[in-house]
């Protein structure tokens, strides 16, 4: 099954899907393996929608962006696979996130993800099925990866890429799809100006030491 072949999921809305997947004490931990036994039955592009979903407005919860963004890149790997159901790796499965931090993020961003749910609809199909689907697809995936790495001021635009192309399969929309690939685009300029950035600032690194060192020793 290729990614533009993937059912559709239940009609259920994100916002309540998300308040049941949240739900529980606060100071509770929900692991990635209980969230993914929650979603059981769901198409591939819900379930990534729910990980990487909590990316996508600052959210002050420290290394959520590889914690989230990992299972999003296996996710994917086996949607373009053609595994029927989702699995993921112990080492991924047990890693964990606070209750109450995905709590206060659903209380902040609701009225924002009913508004993207209300936009979404089937539309310009062409760009989200065929050889157009796999290629998105393969898209997503890549911005899933730059979502993964723990590379600082990089994990807004992949999220944003990763949630258009989701919504793009999920209802058939091609304007999403659209989206999807102009923040690929942004996503993979912006990477690039970091890296460059982070290569000049470690290469006069030395050079600061020693001058530091000359200053304070002589």
């Amino acid at each position: 099954m290729m990614p533009h072949d993937i059912s559709a999921a239940d009609r259920e809305s994100l916002v309540d899907l998300l308040a049941q997947l949240f739900a529980g004490p606060r100071e509770a931990p929900v692991t990635i393996a209980r969230l993914m036994d929650d979603m059981k039955g769901r198409a591939y592009p819900l379930v990534v929608i729910v990980f990487d979903i909590a990316n996508c407005i600052p959210t002050g919860i420290p290394w959520l962006s590889t914690i989230t963004g990992i299972p999003i890149v296996i996710l994917l790997g086996q949607m373009l696979m053609g595994y029927e159901s989702p699995t993921l790796p112990a080492f991924v499965a047990g890693k964990s996130i606070q209750r109450g931090r995905l709590q206060d993020f659903l209380a902040r961003a609701r009225r924002w993800i009913v508004r993207l749910e209300n936009a979404v609809h089937p539309r310009r199909s062409g760009w989200t099925t065929g050889a157009a689907g796999v290629w998105l697809s393969l898209a997503m995936l890549l911005n899933g990866v730059i979502l993964a790495l723990p590379i600082p001021f990089d994990n807004l635009l992949p999220a944003w890429a990763v949630m258009f192309f989701a919504l793009a399969l999920l209802e058939r929309d091609g304007v999403m799809a659209m989206a999807g690939w102009a923040m690929t685009l942004a996503t993979l300029v912006w990477t690039a100006l970091l890296l460059f950035f982070y290569s000049e600032v470690m290469a006069l690194l030395p050079g600061f030491a020693r001058q530091i060192k000359e200053a304070l020793f002589g």
